[in-house]
């Protein structure tokens, strides 16, 4: 699994560090930062950090 996020929509609401926080976290400046290959046993964490993302900014690629 690939984590790709298109940091020029991302807002750095957060709402994915609370649904996948092994995989998303804020930085010290505030801005995202994530792994971009988790785990395949943390896909479901991610779909759901995906499927609330307000900006869906976040996609999955296999």
């Amino acid at each position: 699994m690939k984590v790709v996020v298109d940091m020029n929509k991302c807002q750095d609401h957060g709402q994915c560090v609370f649904s996948a926080p092994d995989v998303f976290r804020m930085d010290d400046d505030g801005r995202l930062a994530y792994l971009p290959d988790p785990d395949d046993a943390l896909r479901d964490e991610v779909e759901e950090a995906a499927d609330v993302c307000p900006l869906q900014a976040i996609r999955i690629e296999d």
